[in-house]
């Protein structure tokens, strides 16, 4: 257990750029106390005594404001970064050297027994007040972006954001990335897709346009074709000029069930933030 608690302090001096010393850790930050005060919880409901792990598992809840309820099981060098408002589920899993900031929740869903809370796998970063929920994996060394609510696995080395979460980035290592205002809005990389293809469109419509107005002749098949072609026309000048519209086009891609994997085919590896 002392192995494990000066890990978790040198933890926080190599994540928190705030941390001077080992004394300032070990007496001012509340993530820390949390977890210690776990670990020796985790002991006593390993032992079978229960009832007391709970009741000092509230007990460090009130003062540190971090709720880890003694069942969970926590690898060594964890960093929790402010602490405040993250919960900790009974059967959660936690590997070697995460890191998890304030307002996160690694919860359950239902009222299910058994095995209902998240496995985080080593080298992990959950940032502020996401949300993580279920008997899922998380892929060693993925990160999860602020405000996010996960509810699916994420492959390793795995960068996803947004509600529901989805993946922005992949990697082939685990940096410690603290850097979330710099991840990718995958929606405004969909938007973006949109209006280029758009784009395309007008300008393929444009040059049928072309060609038919040097057909001579009149036939209904012409005729069809060239009412169609206005049709078209005015309906891609309505969407440029109203771009308010666009939200609805993706209306069908927030319902979609695709799993994460078949979406990281598309995505950069090594992709900088």
């Amino acid at each position: 257990m002392l192995r494990q608690i000066a890990r978790d302090i040198k933890a926080a001096q190599e994540r928190d750029p705030a941390a001077r010393s080992k004394l300032e850790v070990l007496l001012c930050y509340s993530g820390l106390h949390a977890i210690i005060a776990h670990r020796f919880n985790h002991k006593l409901w390993q032992w079978g005594l229960r009832l007391p792990a709970r009741w000092l598992a509230q007990i460090a809840r009130g003062l540190t404001g971090v709720e880890i309820h003694p069942g969970a099981t926590i690898g060594e060098g964890l960093f929790i970064d402010h602490g405040m408002g993250t919960v900790i589920g009974e059967t959660a899993e936690i590997g070697d050297n995460c890191t998890l900031f304030h307002g996160v929740t690694l919860g359950g869903t239902g009222k299910e027994t058994g095995k209902r809370h998240p496995t985080l796998r080593d080298n992990v970063l959950v940032g502020a007040h996401a949300q993580v929920l279920g008997a899922i994996e998380i892929g060693e060394g993925a990160m999860i972006g602020a405000g996010a609510v996960v509810t699916k696995a994420v492959p390793p080395y795995t960068t996803v954001v947004g509600i529901p979460a989805r993946p922005v980035r992949r990697r082939e290592r685990a940096p410690q990335d603290f850097h979330h205002e710099q991840i990718a809005d995958p929606n405004a990389r969909a938007f973006e897709c949109l209006w280029l293809r758009l784009g395309q469109q007008a300008q393929a419509l444009g040059e049928l346009k072309a060609r038919l107005d040097e057909r001579h002749g009149e036939s209904a098949e012409l005729d069809e074709l060239r009412q169609t072609v206005r049709r078209l026309e005015a309906r891609l000048q309505e969407l440029e000029q109203a771009p308010a519209e666009a939200p609805a086009t993706l209306a069908g891609l927030e319902q979609s069930s695709q799993p994460v994997e078949p979406l990281l085919e598309h995505l950069p590896r090594d992709q900088q933030i």
